[in-house]
């Protein structure tokens, strides 16, 4: 395979739902995903990858779920399962802390926070695809959560919107070890152009920011 370079102008960061009822102790997802998520420090990474992404100066998107408000759903004639869930666990709820970004992962300024996608891919329905075009990014680097949910919707919608997308493996988690092998082994090879781990980035990341 042809190693792929990440140029500052033209490669973005994307940074999938670090909420804390994903990633914090004490979230209402957390308990499923805690695991597999400790198992390869998957938060550790992800702020090991975000940072680096900063001080390499790309640009950096967050693509969130939509979080839980009265009335979402109750008027939906078609909910997706995945929703239904979300609707019975209030899940990110709206005001509240699991509903807040994990400390560590708050935008800072200048960075994009897309509009909150509803069901799992961060482009369906937001506003990611046009803030990429808009600021000039067609490489994408995808880390957070679900690896077989979030994560695969996002970068099967990114290959064929026609980005080059390299995900972190070490920096997304999942429910069980069998999620994340059908994800990250079967699925998401068919649309990622590299699937690599955090030292391989950072590698990557800081040669470009010294060169």
């Amino acid at each position: 395979m042809t190693q792929l370079t990440y140029e500052p102008d033209i490669t973005g960061l994307v940074v999938v739902d670090p909420y804390n009822d994903f990633i914090s102790e004490g979230g209402k997802i957390w308990p499923r995903i805690k695991a597999v998520a400790e198992a390869n420090n998957c938060v550790p990474h992800m702020e090991q990858v975000l940072n680096t992404a900063r001080s390499a100066n790309l640009r950096v998107f967050f693509a969130m779920h939509h979080r839980y408000r009265p009335g979402d759903y109750e008027d939906w004639k078609y909910l997706a399962p995945i929703q239904r869930a979300a609707w019975h666990r209030k899940s990110f709820e709206y005001d509240t802390w699991g509903g807040e970004f994990r400390a560590g992962f708050e935008p800072a300024p200048g960075e994009i926070v897309a509009s909150e996608h509803w069901c799992s891919s961060g482009f369906a329905n937001t506003d990611l695809d046009m803030q990429l075009k808009k600021h000039g990014i067609h490489k994408l680097i995808v880390i957070g959560l679900v690896a077989h949910t979030c994560i695969e919707a996002t970068v099967r919608f990114a290959a064929e919107l026609g980005y080059e997308v390299t995900v972190i493996r070490d920096a997304i988690a999942d429910y069980s070890d069998e999620m994340m092998h059908a994800a990250l082994e079967i699925n998401m090879p068919n649309y990622a152009s590299a699937i690599i781990e955090t030292k391989d980035i950072v590698a990557a990341l800081s040669a470009h920011h010294t060169a």
